[in-house]
């Protein structure tokens, strides 16, 4: 009987031990710009499998994910501009975002349509005059821009006739694609992935907007380390690349 409780005792000892050492997998609720979906699709199945961890993501605009936020219902946010200021001005992730990638704005043509001049700015300029119709998107952080870029331009009110806006996540290309309208511009993320189109071009260099893509971790997640982890997975080499792929810029 002595033998037997001994043996027990040991297994039961050397199981602890063992989970001592292991890592508990976590589901992760990750909140991020629609511009992610293309990557997320990508890189979040390598990381899964590395990792046993599993991560459901739920991407918006700062209207959809400000209650989200609010609420505290997520574990780590991959995003850019207005809810990136807004997470840290809120103190809603731990410490500062990490900034795992950053991209420009493009316009989007219908795959085989003829190539219109956008290399200088009086070139972009005139070729948006020229066009039927464009569209970009609205309420987003590139959206603000071109906005202010039409004024700074002089050209916002014979640009509000033919200027149609949409929500984010592609659906400037893929209005492109389907011939709703005749210039989609977007993120060159955005671009990229969507089938029938092509990049014409980013923006001019003098009048170009870099978008960082930034990472945090919530302040009241319970997964911590899991959350940690993916934040640092993202600017892994094989995270980095899909990136690159899908028309961002690296980090170093």
């Amino acid at each position: 009987m002595i033998l037997k409780l001994k043996k027990a005792f040991a297994i039961i000892t050397g199981v602890l031990l063992f989970c001592n050492t292991c890592v508990i997998a976590a589901e992760l609720k990750m909140i991020g710009n629609p511009g992610m979906s293309e990557i997320m699709t990508s890189i979040v199945p390598e990381f899964e499998r590395n990792t046993g961890h599993r991560i459901r993501w739920n991407l918006g605009l700062f209207s959809k994910l400000k209650p989200v936020i609010d609420q505290g219902d997520f574990d780590v946010i991959v995003t850019t501009g207005e809810v990136a200021e807004y997470v840290v001005n809120q103190k809603a992730v731990i410490g500062d975002l990490v900034t795992v990638a950053q991209v420009g704005i493009g316009v989007a043509i219908k795959k085989g349509a003829p190539k219109s001049d956008i290399s200088s700015v009086e070139a972009f300029k005139n070729t948006l005059l020229a066009a039927k119709s464009i569209s970009y998107t609205s309420g987003s952080t590139a959206g603000k821009y071109l906005e202010n870029l039409m004024q700074r331009l002089g050209i916002a009110e014979q640009m509000k006739p033919k200027t149609k806006l949409l929500g984010g996540g592609g659906q400037n290309p893929r209005a492109v694609a389907a011939g709703e309208v005749e210039l989609g511009l977007s993120l060159i993320s955005d671009i990229a992935p969507i089938q029938g189109v092509e990049l014409l071009g980013p923006l001019p260099p003098e009048v170009q907007f870099l978008i960082a893509e930034r990472a945090g971790v919530s302040t009241v997640t319970k997964e911590i380390e899991a959350a940690s982890a993916f934040v640092k997975f993202l600017r892994s080499p094989l995270a980095q690349k899909a990136f690159r792929a899908q028309g961002l810029e690296p980090v170093n």
